[in-house]
């Protein structure tokens, strides 16, 4: 029911510096008939609400529109994941199909997208150690991914101490995130707006290559920014993002929470005082706001519709049983996909080796020219 009142609209493209901001459904018209578009999750294993609105369910829609001399390039960065170490090697294995598993999941069509690891493309990691060579380390040391990840408070700065504990790996993630997208040549990336800084970081490295060089060989990539704000934790909306590693796992909906878990988490999640009313204010109203960006998420409309929509409750039972309806309605499908993947590793296993193949010759190809043009070949 909840699906045929989606409302029929069209994302709309404005343009600035690179940066794109989508609005609610992609259509056809809204990319280049030769773009390249190219996006990774981290085998975390299963998918969060967060993951399929802030990117997978945009790799769908891309899949869905996608024209003849379009290419899509979708994976599993784990060699990102290794920069926090994973000593667990099966564990690891089995968070990496289940990445696959997911993919597929939520809808993206694996005969109109090529899907794969990102280790298993050893070009990552060689166009990786060049641009290292054009990236510098003020710009590097600006970068938040390495201080979140190391504990570090941005507020104010590191002691040596502190920063001699960081390991390299870490500390260069966004030059192999760089890497992975120039690799392809990507022209286009679905990302949410905490990805942000790291696309503006693959530009620089994209522009200081083609200067240095005297070429245009890189494109400058388009970021795709996903109408979608951040999703939050159900628990803790004031302070943290929705997040597999929460240590409260009640704050986070997966796309394979059956409809009773997704049902006790949605009557747990944190509220205020305020009973009569249900208003999108972030500041005042986190939870509330957050449960209405969520349902804003998922049916592709305005926040302000949302609102419109939720102002008709009188109670916060009517209130979250809306919101229950919708996620459990939007994640029904993804759920039973999943469960069908995981039980056939062998399809998972054939979905990646023909995906490697077609991103492989993708790879290759930058790379030799890359040689040719730094004078390697």
């Amino acid at each position: 029911m909840l699906r045929g009142s989606k409302l029929s609209v069209f994302r709309r493209y404005v343009s600035k510096n690179t940066v794109i901001n989508t609005d609610y459904k992609l259509g056809s018209a809204d990319l280049p008939h030769d773009a390249v578009v190219f996006s990774m999750v981290q085998p975390t294993g299963k998918f969060h609400l967060g993951n399929y609105l802030g990117a997978t369910r945009v790799w769908k829609e891309l899949c869905e529109m996608k024209q003849p001399e379009q290419k899509l390039v979708f994976g599993v960065a784990d060699l990102h994941a290794v920069t926090v170490p994973k000593p667990d090697a099966k564990e690891f294995r089995q968070l990496r199909h289940e990445a696959i598993a997911s993919i597929l999941s939520v809808g993206v069509d694996p005969e109109r997208a090529s899907l794969m690891y990102q280790s298993a493309l050893p070009e990552h990691a060689t166009l990786h150690w060049m641009l290292s060579t054009l990236a510098p380390m003020g710009y590097l040391n600006r970068m938040t991914q390495w201080k979140s990840k190391s504990n570090l408070k941005e507020d104010r700065e590191a002691s040596d101490k502190e920063i001699g504990a960081v390991k390299l790996g870490l500390f260069s993630y966004p030059v192999l995130q760089a890497a992975d997208i120039l690799i392809y040549r990507a022209t286009h990336v679905p990302v949410g707006d905490d990805q942000s800084q790291h696309l503006e970081l693959t530009r620089t490295l994209a522009e200081n290559f083609n200067k240095l060089y005297k070429t245009d060989y890189f494109p400058l990539p388009n970021t795709l920014l996903a109408p979608t704000k951040k999703i939050l934790s159900l628990i803790s909306p004031e302070t943290k993002k929705m997040s597999k590693s929460d240590p409260n796992q009640d704050g986070v909906i997966y796309v394979n929470d059956t409809p009773d878990e997704i049902t006790r988490k949605i009557r747990k999640a944190r509220t205020d005082s305020i009973t009569d009313r249900f208003n999108y204010d972030p500041q005042a109203r986190p939870g509330v706001s957050n449960l209405i960006n969520i349902v804003s998420g998922i049916l592709q409309v305005p926040i302000q519709q949302v609102e419109e929509q939720v102002s008709k409750f009188s109670n916060y039972g009517e209130f979250k049983n809306y919101v229950t309806e919708v996620v459990v309605e939007e994640l029904r499908q993804p759920r039973e996909n999943f469960q069908r993947y995981m039980e056939d590793p062998s399809y998972l296993e054939s979905v990646v080796t023909k995906g490697t193949a077609e991103a492989q010759e993708m790879t290759q190809k930058t790379i030799n020219d890359v040689m040719k043009i730094m004078g390697f070949r």
